[in-house]
């Protein structure tokens, strides 16, 4: 099965469009090598998959024919990634409801001076 079918259908993305352009902007690795939409997935192959700047990691178990269910995607794949990985991108959310919440509007004039002034103290 191609690569970017796999990831369709062990619901990585969302879309099979979606899975070819991140192989064809390098952010998918089988075996610790960038790869085209086109490479073929066989079982026991490692794969590295850069999403939302985390690296989630991942050892293909069976090929499913079509796409399946997100209970039985374990059936499919065993989930390496590391625990610091997904620690990360907690953090990451916590530093974004930090700031603003979510609907609350553009920022204000005195939001944007305060943003301006942290972006200033890290150059």
């Amino acid at each position: 099965m191609r690569i970017d079918k796999y990831l369709w259908c062990t619901r990585y993305y969302k879309t099979r469009n979606q899975a070819s352009e991140a192989c064809k902007k390098g952010h998918i690795r089988i075996n610790e090598q960038v790869v085209k939409p086109s490479r073929e997935v066989f079982p026991t192959d490692k794969l590295i998959v850069r999403k939302n700047q985390i690296h989630y990691q991942c050892t293909v178990l069976e090929i499913p024919d079509s796409r399946v269910g997100a209970k039985i995607v374990g059936l499919y794949r065993v989930d390496t990634t590391p625990e610091e990985a997904l620690q990360h991108q907690e953090v990451q959310k916590l530093a974004k409801e930090y700031y603003r919440k979510k609907g609350t509007g553009r920022p204000t004039k005195k939001d944007r001076r305060t943003i301006d002034d942290y972006l200033d103290e890290g150059e």
